[in-house]
């Protein structure tokens, strides 16, 4: 009986403290709006537990019920900015924190609401700040993305080698070899391109290059492979002289051949379902690229003829589809040169120019006005940069992202951007001056706001 009057007298006071709590709040949304009178409702709701716990004891059932229902209101309270008065119309309003509540617990444990202020200066970073952000989360690739795209690289790589050997017996390549940005840690945002060289071994002595520009096509990117030794060992003596025109190897024959064979010959479906993914040759593009569809990533294979180390400075030469005059001619391949030398120089002094790369690289792909930015543009850059005896170090990477800005809106309204190995090649002669003024305009307006661009 004496339990039971408890109880009543419980029920009771619940009753009267829930009016007066009800008439709190009915007036507090006038005066303090939706968001005041739901953190006035928490703390007058705790007060009442308090004074509950002190006039009469609790089963542990209604405890923990009662913090149940404290959890559930915390987290479903609306976290709004309280109105400010009139007269503080022209003062900055500070938003509400949210408020952290406590997990569920024993009848001892009592959650506490603690509405805290968050001042915007927090929220201010700083360029150096936002860059290691966005280098967090827009050029860094997990590993295990990394790690799957190198073995479906590899594994394509064995299978078309084998095709090869069984297609061309008669043409001796050598070991297909999966490389590029993504093996050199080079590759921003995805790991979703792949280089894969396709070697052929020439015969020492039967061949010599000869530079583009000393060719009808004076083109200097380009150099040609002659054939040698004609009176010694007459045409036909090597397996390569089928793709002669003009006593010159032709990389557009080249091309034709194995473009044709990966479209009609190869039996991707079959390589693909043995490798778990979808394989399928790029019909719309003139180089020769397969496109790897697996649940996890995409991946680009692009395959690359190429005519290594024929003179003594180990020259790399792509068969690429060149218009024009230099269409039998290769195109020199720089990009190991590049690599290995930033790599050298960041070993030299511990420093970011491989970052910095990174970090350009994603900020291109990430906006559709620089995506006409490649890798080849903004390594030229970082190269430039890279040379000068300047700060490396990590601290200095906002810094020198804005140098690479403003280097690069310099050699814009030039429109020349020389490339690092071979100055008589301007990488940009090949845009339009629509494309230069577009790249140009987000450049500068990059460079007056540099987190816009991020």
């Amino acid at each position: 009986m004496a339990e039971f009057s408890q109880k009543r007298g419980k029920r009771r006071g619940d009753e009267g403290l829930g009016s007066m709590v009800d008439f709190l709040l009915a007036n507090a949304r006038l005066v303090l709006g939706v968001g005041g009178a739901a953190v006035l409702g928490i703390a007058t709701l705790a007060v009442k537990r308090f004074i509950d716990r002190a006039t009469s004891p609790q089963d542990e059932d209604d405890t923990k019920a009662d913090s149940w229902k404290e959890l559930s209101l915390l987290k479903a309270t609306p976290h709004l900015q309280p109105r400010p008065p009139p007269a503080a119309l022209s003062q900055p309003v500070l938003p509400l924190a949210p408020s952290s509540s406590a997990p569920e617990g024993p009848a001892e444990t009592d959650p506490e609401v603690t509405p805290q202020l968050s001042s915007p200066a927090l929220l201010c970073l700083t360029l150096q700040e936002r860059l290691l952000a966005f280098e967090r989360d827009r050029v860094t690739i997990p590993a295990a993305q990394v790690a799957l795209a190198k073995q479906l690289a590899g594994d394509i790589a064995l299978e078309l080698q084998a095709y090869f050997r069984s297609k061309f017996p008669e043409l001796p390549f050598g070991a297909f070899v999966p490389g590029g940005p993504l093996y050199d840690g080079l590759q921003a945002g995805a790991a979703d391109h792949v280089r894969l060289l396709v070697p052929l071994v020439l015969e020492p002595g039967l061949w010599s290059l000869v530079p583009g520009v000393d060719t009808v096509a004076r083109d200097p990117r380009c150099w040609a492979v002659r054939r040698t030794q004609l009176e010694f060992c007459p045409r036909g003596s090597s397996p390569w002289d089928r793709f002669l025109v003009g006593g010159y190897l032709s990389s557009r024959i080249l091309l034709e051949l194995l473009r044709k064979a990966l479209a009609a010959s190869v039996n991707w479906p079959a390589i693909g379902s043995l490798l778990g993914c979808l394989i399928r040759p790029s019909m719309a593009s003139e180089e020769l690229l397969l496109e790897v569809q697996h649940e996890r990533l995409e991946l680009t294979v692009a395959v690359l003829v190429a005519v290594p180390g024929v003179d003594a400075d180990d020259r790399l030469l792509l068969a690429w589809p060149l218009e024009g005059l230099a269409g039998n001619l290769w195109l020199q391949d720089l990009y190991p040169v590049e690599a290995a030398r930033l790599r050298a120089l960041d070993d030299h002094d511990a420093g970011t120019r491989r970052r910095l790369l990174l970090l350009l690289c994603a900020v291109c792909r990430g906006c559709s006005a620089l995506g006409q930015l490649g890798r080849g543009h903004l390594t030229q850059v970082v190269l430039r940069l890279g040379e000068d005896n300047v700060d490396w170090t990590e601290a200095a990477l906002g810094e020198r992202f804005l140098q690479a800005l403003e280097l690069l809106i310099g050699s814009l309204e030039q429109a020349s951007l020389p490339c690092h190995f071979n100055p008589s090649v301007n990488l940009f002669s090949s845009l339009r001056e629509e494309e230069i003024d577009d790249i140009g305009y987000a450049l500068y307006s990059g460079l007056q706001e540099p987190e816009g661009l991020l």
